[in-house]
């Protein structure tokens, strides 16, 4: 059963059960028919429903491994090696320089990254895919038309899910504060927060499972042109070079330390951006303009 929580679809909760069973396990109702355990067992089975539900929806929007147009070995393992380089080398300036306030400004940084990361693809996506667009050749344009249609409805789930969490935030505050005024006199305040609290359970596990394969993939922009996860990549590590300094300033060591780590990054990772680009180009015939 575990390999099957681990792949594309969930189990029911009929099926999961049963674990693999005619009819459902014994142990299954013995924890169904004393009321001692339905405070623990009746809410996981809630939550399973839900997260079954919510994963099945992000990853119908967000497959987690969604298609590209031109899969390049060559340039993922460069892509490896760059990365595992750039975090060794980081790990081994905090250990050399830092100091116990960098380590955690570093791990503050790592965090801000995670949140702010799906906040500028959005950002960012659609100016990179309205010039390629611009460039592009009519034929190419009538392609990427459809494509970027679906990129838009997935992104806009996913923006109204991340929109909705403050809206649900606010309603549970409402409504407690109601209930504590109201000092439980009225009856229908319980089923209105469970109608307000089971949404909420939902849009966070939808949350949860879409936003990695949403960043993965881009929100789908990257089946619209070849070149665009490459573009993305260059753009995002600018900004991410920019907020980084703003909020974390300059790394720990010397001058010469602090520049070659703080122009590194950004560099090395344009330049395999530009030489996918120009693999792209020679091996493939994509072009960035008609």
């Amino acid at each position: 059963m575990l390999r099957d929580l681990r792949g594309a679809e969930w189990p029911p909760l009929r099926v999961l059960l049963r674990g693999g069973r005619a009819r459902i396990h014994g142990c299954s109702w013995a924890l169904l028919l004393f009321p001692c355990t339905w405070t623990l067992v009746l809410p996981l089975m809630a939550c399973y429903v839900f997260a079954r539900s919510a994963r099945s929806r992000a990853h119908r929007l967000f497959p987690p491994r969604g298609p590209r147009p031109i899969e390049e070995p060559l340039v993922t393992r460069v892509q490896k090696a760059r990365a595992w380089t750039a975090a060794a080398m980081s790990v081994l300036l905090l250990a050399v320089y830092g100091k116990p306030e960098d380590i955690s400004e570093a791990q503050e940084l790592y965090m801000m990254r995670l949140v702010v990361t799906p906040v500028l693809l959005l950002l960012s996506a659609p100016v990179i895919i309205a010039l390629l667009f611009r460039w592009a050749s009519p034929r190419t344009r009538a392609e990427m038309r459809p494509r970027m249609r679906a990129a838009l409805r997935s992104s806009l789930w996913y923006i109204g899910a991340v929109t909705a969490v403050p809206l649900f935030a606010v309603a549970i505050t409402l409504l407690e504060q109601n209930s504590t005024t109201s000092s439980g006199t009225s009856g229908t305040t319980p089923w209105f927060a469970v109608a307000v609290v089971l949404p909420f359970l939902w849009v966070l596990f939808f949350l949860g499972f879409a936003t990695g394969p949403a960043v993965r993939t881009a929100f789908n922009t990257a089946a619209v042109h070849a070149a665009l996860p490459a573009l993305l990549t260059g753009v995002l590590v600018w900004e991410f070079w920019v907020i980084s300094l703003l909020a974390g300033g300059l790394p720990p060591g010397p001058p010469v330390i602090q520049l070659l780590a703080v122009i590194g990054g950004p560099v090395s990772v344009t330049a395999v951006v530009w030489w996918e680009i120009h693999r792209l180009r020679t091996l493939y015939g994509v072009r960035l303009r008609a």
